[in-house]
């Protein structure tokens, strides 16, 4: 909904203030405490719109829940709640359609929706803030937008799930080696490489979700700090916006921002899986890997070096990755000085978050995408996996099964055979018998069937193991559990 708002906030004069009849000067926002307006600077510093207009559509819905509220307990006449929440709903209109000015001199979205409304319906308007502050305003927005922000996550992530999984069905037979430390390891099928980044985006998804759970209780109604004389309904109000239940604690609700940190927390650790992931991409694509192919649609080529073909949307996946931990960053050290209830740093909450929003929406959208839009290449797979001796690890295991040997042992036979195959330049699956029985007398023909990597990943049969039909059915699982 923010993409209807004008991207540049009006910038009304300085002193935005306006003489109070038959007084001196006042500020407007705070009425006749400050004689004056405020310097320059401190507008500009105190002001948050240019920012938190973001949560236009959040603030009018708390409002329009409030004003209901104020009128079914008779704090306030009913014709006046109705003028309210028709008033808001222009309000609304204006700023979808672009017509709305925001000011700076009005410092908030709050400010800003609150003045409008004054200027649309008049005296009514100034009833709506009664058994309210700003402090549980801006609690109850910022909960509904990180909600719809965790929603919006949620479906992201799915949608990154559902392209890893067809391509793990299409690829489950197709070899590959498995690394440990970027060395060759031992032979696995490509998609039972895929699935395993299903299975971090779905415990990312448990994450959200958790975070969405503990998010759900309603600010509103705790007022700046202490709660209200007022006899509100909180549990209206909260059933109203979507919330389970009002907070327990209204020093707590107001000096929360878990919620934010939760959000950031669960996408700074959903940037890592991207950006490991990323990296395997860039590697991929590399011709001393040759694994996979992407199309122009998801690589840039050079300015000077006409032959490259460079997979910059996964390296910008990776590179975006360092700025939503930092964004988790900021906020944890913002937060982490500060006593109750509420102080003005927590102003600094937002721009993180928003920012966050936007690069994990941006990161998922591009490396669902890609995950798509590669080709993957056996034949390149096939040769990478025949080097490194992948299926040393079932040499080892087939001297423990048919000879009864300890694997401790059988590691240290299989080391030597390894450095023999080496010495030779030739696999172990080339290694004449008679070598092998240099090196263990009672191995016999029978082990030549076990180092062929098909073999060794057929062999792998164990639960979350890569044997292709396992893969297979873990793909059709993981669609039952995600999708």
């Amino acid at each position: 909904m923010t993409s209807s708002l004008s991207d540049t906030p009006s910038q009304p004069s300085p002193t935005a203030a306006r003489p109070e009849a038959g007084g001196p000067r006042s500020n407007e926002l705070w009425g006749g405490r400050f004689a004056r307006g405020p310097a320059e600077i401190m507008e500009r510093i105190n002001a948050s719109i240019g920012f938190d207009r973001r949560l236009w559509s959040q603030d009018i819905a708390g409002s329009q829940a409030h004003a209901r509220m104020l009128a079914a307990q008779g704090i306030i006449p009913a014709a006046d709640a109705d003028a309210i929440v028709a008033g808001l709903e222009q309000v609304a209109a204006e700023i979808r359609e672009g017509r709305f000015t925001f000011s700076t001199a009005l410092e908030d979205i709050h400010m800003n929706v609150e003045a409008r409304l004054k200027e649309l319906i008049g005296e009514p308007a100034g009833r709506l803030h009664t058994a309210r502050s700003r402090n549980d305003q801006v609690a109850t927005d910022f909960k509904l937008w990180v909600r719809d922000a965790l929603d919006r996550l949620d479906g992201d992530l799915r949608a990154l799930q559902a392209a890893l999984i067809d391509r793990a069905e299409e690829y489950a037979g197709t070899v590959m080696p498995g690394f440990t430390h970027l060395q060759t390891a031992q032979p696995v099928t490509f998609g039972h490489h895929l699935l395993a980044y299903v299975e971090m985006l779905g415990r990312d998804r448990g994450r959200v979700r958790d975070a969405r759970v503990r998010l759900n209780e309603c600010p509103l109604g705790s007022a700046a700090l202490a709660g209200t004389p007022y006899p509100i309904d909180r549990a209206m109000t909260a059933a109203a916006l979507g919330f389970d239940r009002p907070t327990a604690n209204s020093l707590d609700a107001v000096s929360d921002r878990d919620f934010a940190l939760e959000y950031l927390s669960a996408g700074a650790i959903c940037g890592v899986h991207l950006s490991r992931l990323a990296e395997e991409i860039v590697l991929w694509c590399t011709s001393q890997f040759r694994f996979i192919r992407l199309t122009d649609a998801f690589t840039t080529g050079s300015s000077i070096m006409p032959q490259k073909r460079n997979p910059d949307a996964a390296e910008l996946v990776r590179g975006k990755a360092g700025r939503v931990i930092g964004s988790l960053n900021a906020l944890l050290v913002m937060m982490k000085g500060l006593p109750l209830a509420y102080s003005k740093d927590m102003q600094e909450d937002k721009e993180p978050v928003f920012e966050a929003e936007e690069t994990l929406s941006l990161c998922l959208a591009a490396m669902t995408g890609m995950v798509r839009d590669l080709t993957a290449d056996p034949a390149a797979m096939r040769r990478a996996v025949e080097a490194g001796f992948p299926t040393a690890t079932d040499l080892a295991d087939w001297l423990v099964r048919r000879l009864g040997m300890p694997f401790r042992e059988a590691h240290h036979v299989t080391g030597r055979i390894v450095k023999a195959a080496e010495e030779r330049g030739c696999g172990l699956s080339d290694l004449p018998l008679e070598a092998l029985q240099a090196v263990e007398p009672r191995i016999t023909a029978d082990i030549f069937p076990v180092l062929s990597v098909e073999a060794s990943v057929a062999s792998r049969t164990s639960p979350g193991g890569t044997a292709p039909d396992l893969v297979r059915r873990a793909a059709q699982a993981a669609r039952e559990r995600f999708l």
